[in-house]
């Protein structure tokens, strides 16, 4: 039974299975169906987008991009700090980190959605939400815990939107099943939309999930900067030739029709479970993952911080774009000191997760394939800055 007071006094004495799923909560079952438009998003192939000659130019277009550039202006009118509790502001890190004083522990959390994704295909597009959430918490020393979330869609009595938000909690239970994280909480928001042309058009669906995971050793926090000059680049997980939904291929060549980004729900568990086990061990230095802008914007992000770069070699077998900017899923660039690399690769070998040495950490340089892509300092200066000059 479920006890409900005010002011001291039993107002509400209901049976707990009539509030629930299975009990006699009510269950609306309404129509949906995949629109038709969708069959368009299936036929699009990278083969069929010319590469750009200039890669240097589109990695600029990216660093200031508003989806990707640094959101610095809005957050830092606010207070960054929380008090003496935040772990994560001098050393960056793909969660936030939540101090627990008196305690060897510490609480991890972030907020995590591509929209873009999910209107490609709900169900793996939510399924990626979680489970970014879940890679940004394990990048940063934590074990994902439990999850609340925020889904706003458009009409439910329209069948394509409703159809968007079925597949969207199939896809959310699937991932949330597999990284046991229970949803404790959340809410939905349904009839986001506009009327254009007289014709009702919803907002993309975003369905928001909020992570909390626990550090039960916060010694081992884990950072997303690079160190020092010289250390090895590593990218852990499946290398794949998919622009599909990325910020490059939507907002660079403005196409607007293609699939999710490349994602294997067991792959990415996995890879997850590696880099959980080299925080462990304390056999990396930095940890971030690939997510918007792909690898050339975690390299990025990673040399920012203290104002480091790095020399990189492309995968031959992968066309330069796709390697440099795709959002293929569930891959976490690491670096290594030379006195833990055996190690490193000896445990690598062993949990069999795919892994590739793509280069070293330089004193500010950025160079992809012997070609100077510029400076740190000032990739840093632009995305920095680049959402101010924009919203004034």
């Amino acid at each position: 039974m479920v006890e409900f007071s005010m002011g001291g006094e039993v107002v509400a004495h209901v049976n707990a299975d009539s509030l629930v799923l299975g009990g006699g909560a009510p269950q609306y079952k309404r129509d949906y169906k995949e629109p038709a438009y969708y069959a368009e998003y299936k036929k699009f192939k990278t083969e069929d987008v010319k590469q750009p000659e200039d890669l240097k130019e589109v990695a600029h277009f990216l660093l200031t991009h508003p989806n990707i550039a640094s959101k610095r202006w809005v957050y830092e009118q606010y207070d960054s700090m929380v008090g003496t509790a935040n772990m994560s502001t001098n050393a960056p890190s793909d969660a936030g980190i939540v101090n627990i004083k008196g305690t060897n522990k510490a609480l991890a959390m972030t907020v995590d959605c591509n929209s873009r994704y999910v209107n490609a295909d709900p169900e793996t597009g939510c399924a990626i939400a979680v489970s970014e959430a879940a890679r940004n918490i394990v990048c940063s020393g934590g074990e994902p815990s439990a999850v609340t979330n925020c889904l706003n869609f458009g009409n439910p009595y329209n069948p394509e939107s409703y159809w968007q938000f079925v597949g969207s909690v199939k896809g959310m239970t699937a991932a949330c099943k597999k990284f046991q994280t229970p949803v404790t909480g959340g809410n939905v928001s349904f009839y986001n939309q506009s009327i254009i042309d007289g014709k009702e058009v919803p907002v993309f669906p975003t369905p928001t999930i909020g992570m909390l995971g626990i550090l039960n050793d916060k010694s081992k926090k884990m950072s997303l900067d690079f160190k020092q000059k010289g250390d090895l680049i590593f990218l852990i997980g499946n290398v794949t030739e998919d622009i599909a939904s990325s910020e490059y291929l939507y907002s660079y060549h403005g196409l607007k029709a293609s699939p999710a980004p490349y994602f294997n729900l067991e792959e990415e568990y996995e890879m997850q479970a590696a880099v959980k086990g080299l925080i462990s061990n304390r056999l990396i230095s930095a940890a971030h993952d690939c997510a918007d802008g792909g690898l050339f914007i975690t390299l990025a992000e990673m040399g920012m911080p203290n104002g480091l770069g790095f020399d990189i070699v492309s995968d031959s077998e992968i066309r330069e774009d796709a390697y440099l900017f795709g959002e293929s899923q569930g891959r976490v660039v690491v670096t290594v000191d030379n006195t833990t690399e055996d190690e490193f690769l000896d445990y690598m070998i062993e949990c069999g997760v795919p892994f590739t040495l793509v280069g070293h950490v330089t004193k500010g340089k950025m160079v992809v394939d012997d070609t100077h892509f510029g400076f740190i300092n000032e990739a840093k200066e632009h995305f920095d800055n680049a959402l101010e000059a924009r919203l004034s």
